[in-house]
């Protein structure tokens, strides 16, 4: 069965009475290169496994079996049960797990549904919870690597740099664990039913260590959450706002010491500068206790 074939896959739900449902953001492939693509860029072997989530009818699950050690594909959606059944019914090394999988202790489902193997993300994932799926991936330590199609809006703005208009604090908090690479673009005519957007395919690579040392983690992203959530005020009034105890003057002066204009907007700090700025905060604050 070709599983981005748009009659084939309207017969097979259809078959089974499935329904789209908006709520899910659902949407499935079908232009074959797509999924053939992804799984390509995920550098799968045979000592990988696979987390996929929102399996669909299966199409980019398939070509994940064909070059991984093992796939797990978590689906929210219990009515594609007999779907995925049926297309992934001779694929040995794919296991299906129905479920939330924001409700799921990840480091602890990878143990046990692909022990021995490098885990990876790669998936579709639906535009309405991909911040919180992808900020789950991350804070779970455990993929070395998390491919997937997003909305291209949310990638841009998870791989662009300091003093453009798609900066913010959510590309920040990916950017402080993985190194991310924008892959290529898939237009609205690749699914169906036909989203409004373009999608993109991103990669994230899990760094080592952390880009900077930082004296500390939860005060800097504090700091990076002030500046965005207030972005067209200066940092010094976003900063004395958002953080306690922080007030203008000594916002400003902490600017100024890390070589800073006060009059600076967060959008045109840097990572490096945000840690000094935090670092620069703690350490004030340590000196008055």
């Amino acid at each position: 069965m070709n599983l981005t074939d748009y009659n084939e896959i309207r017969s097979l739900l259809s078959r089974h009475g499935f329904r789209f449902s908006k709520s899910l953001g659902q949407n499935f492939l079908t232009a074959a290169w797509v999924p053939a693509r992804i799984a390509e860029s995920a550098g799968l072997d045979a000592d990988t496994g696979v987390l996929e989530v929102g399996p669909g009818v299966g199409c980019l699950t398939e070509q994940l079996s064909l070059r991984a050690g093992k796939v797990l594909a978590v689906e929210l959606d219990k009515a594609l049960k007999p779907v995925l059944a049926e297309t992934l019914a001779v694929r040995e090394n794919v296991e299906l797990l129905f479920g939330d999988v924001l409700k799921q202790d990840l480091p602890r489902l990878v143990e046990e549904k692909l022990p021995g193997l490098r885990p990876a993300v790669c998936a579709n994932l639906p535009y309405n919870v991909t911040t919180p799926l992808l900020t789950a991936f991350l804070e779970a330590g455990c993929f070395e690597t998390v491919t997937v199609m997003i909305q291209r809006e949310v990638a841009r703005r998870i791989c662009a740099p300091a003093n453009t208009a798609d900066y913010g604090a959510f590309g920040l908090f990916v950017q402080w664990h993985c190194e991310t690479e924008l892959l290529f673009d898939v237009p609205p005519s690749c699914f169906v039913p036909q989203p409004k957007v373009t999608s993109s395919v991103i990669r994230l690579t899990r760094r080592r260590e952390k880009p900077f040392p930082v004296r500390d983690e939860a005060l800097l992203f504090r700091c990076i959450r002030a500046a965005f959530n207030q972005r067209r005020k200066t940092l010094a009034n976003a900063l004395s706002a958002g953080i306690g105890g922080l007030g203008k003057d000594q916002a400003e002066e902490i600017l100024a010491n890390c070589g800073f204009d006060p009059r600076i907007r967060g959008e045109a700090v840097d990572l490096a500068g945000f840690v000094r700025i935090a670092d620069a905060i703690s350490e004030k604050a340590l000196r008055k206790t």
